[in-house]
């Protein structure tokens, strides 16, 4: 993340800006191009500002761009309308007094309810901490117990990497809803820890984070090759409580991922259950 909070909406702009060929943009391309992407004075000419004002934006020297003028942008830089959302929010952003945040703690209800479910399912955090699983999640993946984070295992874990059919798409899509999830709270100390021991250890996380792409990571259907019954075909839904996230993962029914679940289900020990987290200090359980 940047040090300087007050530049969140240059460093997204020049990321943005890089991403965006002279092509896309309706401009020949033209010899000894030193930059990738547009050039500053091709974005403001595009989007009808000055080249100074947007240079302005860029440097963090100007705080106050009206809504015209980012849709202009967002227009210029070829945003989707979540992307185009965070844009605003960002410019929208202003200093706030650090102020301490509740622990990420799963409600008994939940713990109640993992346990109940016929289906994978867990509780994750805003960092894609793993709060609390069923049993069944854990059957699915070893890697959705209490205590694992799903971003450190997809980049760093060999066998989630195997796990997923499609692992650079998901890459891509946990690194940009992982930024989404962030914003501007970049004093976040579990996100603080997380991006850089990430940008440490993962060159794809180097790549894809500079980029800033933004994504919701929401419902949807995956396919991941489990190593016991094989490749599974499932659907994801993620629905919000108390600020967490109750992740399940579900078959068709009576389609052949739906009997390897119910195998899997078979098979899964009482005593893998996992709705309590495990004793785990630190930012993980104790974020601020």
């Amino acid at each position: 993340m940047s040090d300087d909070r007050a530049n969140l909406l240059g460093d997204y702009l020049r990321a943005r800006r890089a991403l965006v060929t002279p092509q896309q943009a309706g401009l020949a391309p033209g010899p000894n191009r030193r930059v990738p992407g547009l050039r500053r004075e091709e974005v403001a000419m595009l989007a009808g500002i000055s080249a100074d004002y947007y240079l302005r934006l860029e440097r963090g020297r100007d705080k106050n761009p009206s809504p015209q003028v980012l849709e202009s942008l967002a227009r210029v830089l070829h945003l989707d309308e979540v992307e185009q959302e965070y844009l605003l929010g960002l410019a929208a952003a202003r200093p706030k007094s650090r102020r301490r945040r509740k622990p990420e703690r799963v409600p008994a209800r939940l713990h109640q309810l993992l346990a109940s479910v016929q289906v994978p399912a867990f509780v994750e955090g805003r960092a894609f901490d793993v709060l609390a699983s069923n049993r069944l999640a854990v059957a699915l993946s070893p890697r959705l117990q209490p205590g694992y984070n799903r971003l450190r295992s997809l980049l760093l874990d060999p066998e989630e990497q195997a796990f997923q059919q499609d692992w650079t798409r998901s890459a891509e899509g946990f690194i940009a809803a992982f930024r989404k999830y962030a914003g501007d709270d970049i004093d976040n100390p579990r996100f603080v820890e997380l991006v850089g021991e990430l940008a440490l250890s993962s060159e794809r996380f180097r790549t894809l984070w500079a980029r800033h792409d933004i994504r919701t990571l929401d419902g949807g259907t995956t396919t991941v090759n489990h190593p016991v019954v094989g490749e599974l075909r499932l659907h994801r839904d993620k629905l919000p409580v108390d600020g967490l996230l109750l992740v399940l993962y579900y078959a068709d029914q009576g389609s052949e991922s739906d009997e390897k679940l119910r195998l899997l289900a078979s098979m899964a020990s009482p005593s893998q259950a996992s709705h309590q987290p495990p004793n785990v200090a630190g930012p993980l359980t104790d974020l601020l």
